[in-house]
């Protein structure tokens, strides 16, 4: 259900912080998904100078990272994405998408200095691994630091390379705070079938024909209405056909967006009437 999102300079310490973590949670007894951008810039064939160097294969990893996000997330297991994260918009993208799955999440941020980042980096014995002085200083020009007032980064745990990780602050920040609540920009809309949506038009349009029909016969009053139920028609007698459609069309706009299988058509002639009274006074 949780998902750690890893982010730093280059040769911050990330991927070491990302395997203290993996052994932390299964230390715990929980499952971890490890994903490493580096791992998947391997699979892809490029070196990591040539893959930084390139927007396009940099734009391809990236949503193939997300993507394996987003498959692995489920209600028990951690996932961690291991990776430069540089990108403030990009973490956003993962935010929503982690909300959409009604999970928790957190940040870690590897708060290593530019010095301290390029010594690790000269230490690295693998020269396929290094990166080159002018990649470096780039994703350093371009690296976005996480903000702890920004909600995409929040909760954030900036640690230093000297510093232990908080395990026990970490462990409550996504086993014990409640699961982010999508909101409609972060969910698909629920479908619903064509006859379901035929229907509903079918049916709303035979309320409004009843309620002009009783107009037309002098009936200023309530009108009671067929297939709803005890629920009478409270509209205004000075509504003429134009106004009751227009608010037919929202009726059925709002249903698009909000259907859900416990709705049946034999509810809709009810609900339509209910909608009718609170919007037509």
């Amino acid at each position: 259900m949780p998902l750690i999102v890893i982010t730093g300079l280059p040769s911050s310490g990330k991927s070491t912080r990302a395997a203290q973590l993996r052994k932390l949670f299964e230390d715990y007894g929980k499952t971890v998904h490890l994903i490493s951008e580096w791992q998947c810039v391997q699979l892809a064939g490029y070196s990591k100078n040539e893959y930084f160097d390139d927007p396009q294969k940099e734009k391809l990893i990236r949503s193939n990272v997300k993507s394996e996000a987003l498959r692995l997330l489920n209600k028990d297991d951690l996932v961690i994405i291991d990776g430069a994260n540089y990108i403030k918009g990009y973490r956003y993208e993962i935010f929503c998408a982690s909300k959409s799955s009604r999970t928790t999440q957190c940040t870690v941020y590897c708060a290593n200095t530019k010095e301290q980042s390029w010594a690790f980096n000269e230490l690295r014995r693998d020269e396929t691994e290094k990166y080159h002085e002018d990649i470096f200083k780039a994703l350093c020009l371009r690296y976005e630091e996480p903000q702890h007032n920004n909600r995409w980064d929040s909760p954030l745990f900036t640690v230093f390379p000297e510093d232990e990780l908080g395990k026990d602050d970490i462990f409550k920040a996504i086993y014990s705070t409640k699961a982010l609540i999508p909101n409609l920009s972060t969910q698909n809309p629920p479908l619903s079938s064509t006859n379901f949506l035929f229907e509903m038009d079918k049916t709303t349009q035979d309320v409004i024909n009843q309620i002009l029909s009783a107009r037309k016969i002098g009936l200023t009053g309530s009108v009671r209405i067929s297939g709803a139920g005890n629920v009478p028609a409270e509209v205004p007698s000075e509504m003429n056909a134009s106004q009751l459609n227009r608010h037919r069309r929202q009726f059925l706009n709002y249903m698009k967006l909000h259907t859900t299988a416990s709705i049946t058509v034999d509810k809709i002639p009810s609900m339509f009437v209910q909608f009718l009274n609170a919007n037509c006074k």
